[in-house]
């Protein structure tokens, strides 16, 4: 049986990059301000029943993978038996060379379950049964997990329309976890279906406790639902979109536009994009108000294979890197907020590492010298989030702008097994560092080095989230 790669210097290339993980980064505690884990699984404080339930419910990186494989749908999200799931998947982890995948696989078996060998089709058995037998613990129920890897705040993401019933549980547990709501309304201008739009207005609508008829109300009701998110600790709003744009023109419209498709009208492409631009402008004065940060994904191509899409749902692994003009828009969105003064703090992250470049240089041009950083080059997104495309965005912030100043690395996950891609992340970050001292390109001089590391993995984000913890 082959032991992992995975040792005290993995990733870490020269010695100051050692010297900088070990003393500097290491031991900072995680704030994650982007995920997608389940609250109630936090306050329930769930527990797994075996390793697939754990590593791959949800996960479509994974199910992508198997897919490409060539691993039958039963074995990603169909009926099949757990541990012949996971015998799927660990087939499919040998073919996952130089896939993050293969990193990250191994990374969690040691971190959580101190399992050094490699996973494939002749390990599987003694990996499922040995994770499966810790798992029933309580000290790997899900509290215990997040404390395990030192995370200090969760920020999950969050419907308008939620309760957020499971957010005051844990707020009343008392029990060490930190866990924030996180506002993404993408369903307030998804404007596509007509008639699932006005179910959704209708429910949204019920929890903003007011009557939607007209564009006017659509405002009030977010503006009512921003404020019971912020009662509950809510720093930061989310957006997932292919891009953004605003004329003054999309305003004027609006309300039109709204009173067509609540009568069941399909809009046009053009319409649709209007709509979403002005909504987006009334809450970013909203979000501005509260001095919460609004987050922009730009970029994904998604669901592109309907046939399962129908079948499985969305979030199940047929999304892409979508090629949509960016900049132009962008710019015109927040400068049209900061005109008036009311550009929130902001972040930032793209799909397409050919616009890089791009948004990387757009930070710089609204950062108003009112906050450090206060518009943010978010971590590497999704298919970029990998050991090349990590080094790319941060070599890319240094060139640009203030790498001094970025806030870090975010999970983006669903799984509670996906913490050590801050570790994944710092070990980038150290290396990357070391390598300029070694070579002089940056003093040798670790603590001004180290203080740079701390910055970036810790106390930016915590400073600029202000979190109540």
């Amino acid at each position: 049986m082959a032991d992992s790669f995975i040792g005290k210097d993995f990733l870490l290339h020269n010695d100051p990059g050692r010297e900088l993980y070990q003393h500097y980064a290491s031991s900072c505690a995680i704030i994650d301000y982007h995920n997608h884990l389940s609250p109630k699984d936090i306050a329930e404080n769930r527990k797994f029943e075996n390793l697939t339930a754990i590593w791959l419910e949800g996960d479509h990186y994974k199910w992508r993978a198997m897919r490409i494989n060539g691993i039958a749908e039963e074995y990603c999200t169909g009926k099949a038996e757990p541990q012949e799931k996971f015998r799927a998947w660990a087939r499919t982890v040998p073919a996952t060379l130089r896939n993050p995948l293969y990193h990250w696989t191994h990374l969690e078996l040691k971190t959580y379950f101190g399992i050094n060998s490699l996973l494939n089709e002749q390990t599987a058995d003694a990996v499922y049964e040995q994770a499966s037998a810790m798992l029933q613990h309580d000290d790997f129920r899900v509290q215990a997990l997040l404390r395990k890897m030192n995370v200090q705040v969760v920020c999950t993401t969050d419907d308008p329309i939620d309760s957020l019933i499971h957010h005051e549980q844990v707020a009343e547990q008392e029990n060490g976890i930190n866990m924030f709501p996180t506002f993404r309304p993408d369903k307030v201008y998804n404007t596509i279906d007509p008639q699932a739009y006005a179910t959704y207005i209708s429910l949204l609508g019920n929890a903003a406790g007011i009557s939607i008829q007209l564009y006017d109300d659509l405002i009030q009701a977010l503006s009512n639902r921003i404020d019971y998110f912020d009662s509950f600790g809510c720093r930061a709003s989310d957006h997932g979109l292919e891009s953004i744009g605003y004329t003054l023109e999309d305003s004027k419209r609006a309300q039109e536009v709204f009173k067509k498709v609540s009568s069941g009208v399909f809009l046009t492409r053009a319409e649709r994009f209007s709509f979403q631009n002005a909504v987006l402008y009334e809450l970013g004065k909203l979000y501005h108000k509260k001095g919460w940060i609004q987050q922009f994904h730009l970029g994904a191509m998604r669901n592109n294979n309907t046939r399962l899409l129908h079948q499985l749902g969305p979030d199940t692994g047929f999304d892409s890197i979508g090629d949509y003009a960016q900049a132009r828009g962008l710019s015109d969105f927040l400068n049209q907020l900061d005109q008036t003064n009311q550009l929130a703090k902001t972040i930032l992250y793209n799909l397409n590492p050919a616009d890089n470049e791009v948004f990387a240089t757009m930070v710089g041009n609204f950062s108003d010298g009112s906050v450090p950083g206060k518009i943010q080059w978010g971590s590497a997104w999704w298919f970029l989030d990998q050991k090349d495309g990590m080094e790319k965005q941060l070599n890319t912030l240094s060139n640009m702008g203030l790498l001094s100043r970025f806030v870090g690395m975010v999970t983006d996950s669903r799984s509670f097994l996906s913490f050590p891609r801050h570790e994944y992340f710092r070990r980038i970050l150290c290396n990357l560092i070391g390598e300029d001292v070694r070579r002089g390109v940056l003093p040798n001089d670790l603590s001004l080095a180290g203080q740079l590391v701390q910055d970036v993995c810790y106390n930016n984000v915590h400073h600029y989230f202000q979190f109540q913890v």
